[in-house]
């Protein structure tokens, strides 16, 4: 028990810390590229430090879910990476200790994270994105710092555009200064043209004060010309100055928005009050639906022709209890009304306006239903939104699970600790995980997909692979070995992997080289027989009927390796150099083992993908080949040598 314990405080010693480092890293990479993101709405605008140091700490803590299942991909495989680097993992599992018990305290962390990250999800992160969210709006509608530009025309004052030619850094004076005020309106405008010129605010931020000296101002009084509707000389107004002082309204202070708006959108609720919130829209939804179905009814022709049938029936019906001289003067016929002969009849001036009044008509409906449409999208858009952010809750925490049982399993397998390729791979993984999440949200968000659906892909594209890895690396397996895969490459090419014999420095039994000889005769011959019965070129019908095992070959290689097992136990150096010319056969397998006789006919025949299937299996077939005329060359060779070795003897 104590030896658990100590495994278990060790790997919380071994993990902790780099969890801790790796997070604030993520935290920081993600919060820079926040920074980018929304600098334009804050450079210029004059924002005091505690503003922007608020501004960051909600921007830190919104953040907080995007950084949290990197910083546990990326430490899980560190760890791991490192304890299979100095060999500490290997000593565990000769220990008798699994990797599932290994990583026993690590899972039971994780899952106490998970849960803090639901928690934080639902209770802190409403009110981290309405706090979040205003500020940034507020940032926005702040009006930026004055800091008009030399030699261009500057608009970021309502109502006036300003322009200097030439500004005096140190005095503040501006020179050559044009002002164009259309604050009353283009109509109204008004024109000021001085030498020099000072801009200031006023004390509560709420004005700016523009000194103006030797000057000219021209103004349009059109509003004041009168009403009589005649052309006549507009009047207006020239004033010349030496001093003028100008009072521009420019509110520069900044002004918080109300937090109330926010709250009551989808970002500002927690799980209760998203579904009660889709509990109510989707019941609105449904009855604005059923509205618009019925009125849609109700302007049909189907809704017209069923209203003629029953008060034809109506009319039937009255016809049977009403007197005979009522029912005599009663049509029993319904009259027939040919729109076309109606239309022709008209003159050219009656049937055009017949046409204004239906293209009228067509569009005043088409008008309506396109606001019926908008209507119902906005609310379908709400409600997908508010499902949405109620499914955020979940994936945040499975996603840190997900991302354990990924990073854990891989790290011991490739066994490279560090900051190299740990964090390559992690950032590989998250930017796949980032991008198939995105498609997921952005499906769900515009009504492709449902809201479970989309909000779950990465989850569900990520979790097969977290189990995966972890079989794998349960099982020790090399899938991520580089050697595996070269020889894999090498034997496909035809540069087999070589037998390597050393001489055994206790050797218990010598080999019997007597019995040995018929041994090795029979193994040419069989090989020279093989050889005459297997040709390179085969068939393309041929191979595709055939497929299966290739047991002759099979045979072989197995009475190959019990000769080698043999001959091994020889303190003959000639003999052991001799066994290394055997190569090691592979490829008894053909690429189409699994499809005999008629419908492996039909996959050659009728798919595209048989031609290079035969292509491929006939250069192994060519390697094979190859390898046996090697055994046949090597055990003459071989049993030439244990002849002149018992005749010395």
């Amino acid at each position: 028990m104590l030896k658990i314990k100590r495994l278990y405080t060790f790997m919380l010693q071994t993990f902790l810390p780099l969890f801790i480092m790796t997070f604030g890293i993520c935290l920081f990479i993600v919060l820079m590229q926040f920074l980018w993101r929304y600098i334009d709405d804050m450079v210029g605008k004059g924002l005091g430090i505690p503003v922007l140091g608020e501004m960051f700490f909600y921007a830190a803590l919104f953040l907080l879910p995007m950084a949290l299942p990197l910083a546990i991909l990326l430490a899980s495989l560190m760890t791991f990476g490192n304890l299979g680097e100095r060999l500490e993992l290997l000593a565990m599992k000769s220990a008798g200790v699994s990797l599932i018990h290994i990583m026993r305290p690590l899972i039971i962390t994780l899952c106490i994270i998970s849960i803090g990250a639901f928690f934080f999800q639902n209770n802190a992160m409403p009110v981290v994105q309405v706090k979040l969210y205003t500020l940034l709006y507020s940032m926005r509608q702040k009006s930026p710092e004055l800091d008009i530009p030399e030699g261009v025309f500057y608009g970021e004052i309502t109502g006036y555009n300003v322009y200097v030619k030439e500004k005096d850094n140190k005095t503040g004076l501006l020179k050559d200064v044009m002002i164009y005020d259309y604050s009353d309106g283009f109509n109204n405008a008004r024109v000021i043209v001085a030498d020099s010129g000072r801009l200031k605010t006023s004390a509560d931020k709420l004005f700016l004060v523009l000194s103006l000296f030797n000057g000219e101002s021209f103004e349009n009084l059109k509003s004041q010309s009168g009403g009589s509707g005649l052309k006549a000389a507009v009047p207006y107004r020239r004033e010349t100055f030496s001093s003028k002082d100008i009072l521009i309204e420019f509110d520069a202070n900044f002004n918080r928005t109300d937090d109330s708006f926010m709250q009551n959108q989808y970002l500002g609720k927690k799980l209760n009050d998203l579904q009660t919130s889709i509990d109510s829209m989707t019941v609105r939804l449904d009855s604005i639906k059923a509205i618009n179905a019925r009125s849609v009814y109700d302007t049909s022709y189907k809704r017209t022709l069923s209203g003629t049938k029953k008060e034809s029936a109506r009319q039937e019906k009255n016809n049977k209890t009403a007197p005979a001289d009522t029912v005599a003067n009663t049509p029993k016929e319904p009259i027939i009304i040919n729109f076309d002969s109606l239309y022709k009849a008209q003159t050219p001036s009656g049937q055009a306006a017949l046409l204004v009044r239906a293209k009228s008509n067509i569009e005043s409906v088409k008008a309506d239903y396109y606001f019926r449409a908008a209507t119902v999208g906005d609310e379908a858009y709400k409600v997908r939104r508010h499902l949405t952010e109620w499914h955020k809750k979940f994936t945040l925490s499975f996603a840190c699970m997900v991302f354990f049982f990924i990073g854990a399993p891989l790290g011991a397998i490739i066994r490279k600790g560090g900051l190299g390729m740990p964090v390559v791979i992690s950032v590989i993984l998250f930017i796949f995980y980032y991008i198939i999440d995105n498609i997921g949200f952005k499906m769900a968000r515009d009504g492709i997909w449902a809201a479970w659906e989309g909000m779950w892909l990465s989850s569900a594209v990520l979790a097969p692979l977290g189990i995966f890895l972890t079989y794998k690396a349960v099982n020790d397996s090399v899938i991520l070995n580089a050697d595996t895969y070269l020889n894999a490459i090498k034997n496909f090419i035809g540069r087999r992997s070589g037998r390597k014999v050393e001489k055994k420095e206790v050797i218990i039994y010598n080999p019997d080289y007597a019995a040995l000889l018929p041994r090795l005769n029979k193994l040419a011959d069989d090989c020279a027989t093989y050889l005459k019965g297997h040709k390179r070129w085969l068939n393309y019908i041929t191979f595709w009927r055939q497929g299966g095992k290739d047991h002759t070959a099979e045979k072989l290689a197995d009475e190959m390796e019990n000769i080698i097992e043999e001959l091994a136990n020889s303190d003959q150096n000639l003999v052991l150099n001799k066994l290394m010319d055997y190569p090691v056969i592979s490829g008894y397998n053909q690429l189409n083992a699994n499809l005999n006789g008629k419908l492996g006919l039909a996959f050659g025949i009728f798919l595209p993908v048989g031609l290079p299937i035969y292509l491929l299996a006939t250069y192994q077939r060519k390697l094979l080949r190859h390898d046996i005329q090697v055994v046949q060359k090597t055990s003459k060779e071989l049993e030439d040598m244990i002849k002149n070795l018992e005749t010395k003897n």
